[in-house]
């Protein structure tokens, strides 16, 4: 059994840290507020603060929101960057910029640490279940290390390449997911303005070569209106910013991808950022003074 670190204990962190403590590892947690008392079971228990959990752990997982978030977790007072040792390694599992994940790992290698960059999908539900999509950066046989603590919150495990390339591969999912988001969105609308049942064209959709997960679960909590978050607009907002910053440093124009953003900043512009992403409909609803119904 593992000593393991796990700083951040959202939505997203809490059950995944949940997993590495059923499964018998000693774990050591942190957050902005205080550690969720079900979690302080087994062999886990609280720091406070996220060097104590770098000088207590071998392995520190990260799972924050932002990349301000992780830049001051890993090196601001009381950070992980002081509490490492040589030999130790950082996975950072937030989604955060690929540019700047690639200087956080040269900072954490030139203390003689290891480090990857490891951001997620599936939202709460794959961490609740385990089933994680994992998209890894990072040098092959520390991924390899980790690998069996991996399969223990996900299913789809891929290193992707060096650091930095798993932060890539979660932008390039959110743009995909943002555009599947938006196209589910405009088709159910257009069926409900024509006078068609959502729910029944919805069915008759999932058959078809339009069928998708999008389609599948993100085009019933439009038509049910169950918006509680499993993963919030005001993060997706986040993950397109990195993806528009991205093309413009690489001279790649993403207009499809500016459009979802300027939907989903309708949706936050009317205090609706910490709904789920399926919420994006809401933009088009207000556009078109017609709910999916």
């Amino acid at each position: 059994m593992s000593k393991l670190g796990f700083i951040g204990l959202g939505i997203m962190g809490a059950p995944m840290a949940a997993h590495l403590i059923k499964a018998g590892h000693e774990v050591f947690l942190t957050t902005r507020s205080k550690v969720p008392a079900d979690l302080l079971t087994g062999q886990a228990s609280a720091c406070n603060s996220a060097k104590e959990v770098a000088e207590k752990a071998d392995i520190i997982f990260l799972m924050l929101p932002d990349t301000p978030d992780v830049a001051a977790v890993l090196f601001g007072d009381e950070g992980v960057a002081a509490g490492l040792s040589q030999g130790k390694t950082v996975v950072d599992m937030s989604s955060i910029s690929p540019m700047e994940t690639k200087e956080f790992a040269q900072k954490i290698n030139e203390l003689g640490c290891d480090y990857l960059d490891a951001p997620v999908s599936g939202g709460e539900v794959g961490a609740k279940a385990g089933s994680l999509t994992i998209m890894v950066g990072g040098p092959e046989a520390t991924f390899e290390q980790v690998k069996p603590l991996f399969e223990l919150m996900g299913k789809n495990i891929t290193l992707v390449g060096g650091n930095g390339d798993g932060q890539t591969c979660k932008v390039a999912n959110q743009i995909i997911v943002a555009l599947n988001i938006a196209a589910v969105g405009e088709a159910l609308l257009f069926a409900s303005k024509a006078g068609a049942d959502p729910a029944k064209v919805r069915q008759a959709l999932m058959g078809g070569f339009a069928a998708s997960r999008i389609l599948e679960v993100h085009g019933e909590r439009m038509i049910k209106r169950t918006f509680n978050p499993g993963f919030r607009i005001g993060l997706h907002q986040k993950d397109l910013s990195l993806a528009l910053a991205g093309a413009r440093s690489l001279g790649v124009a993403l207009p499809q991808t500016a459009g979802a953003a300027q939907l989903m900043q309708v949706c936050a512009a009317n205090g609706m950022q910490d709904l789920d992403h399926s919420a994006l409909v809401r933009s088009l609803e207000i556009m078109a003074n017609h709910e999916v119904a």
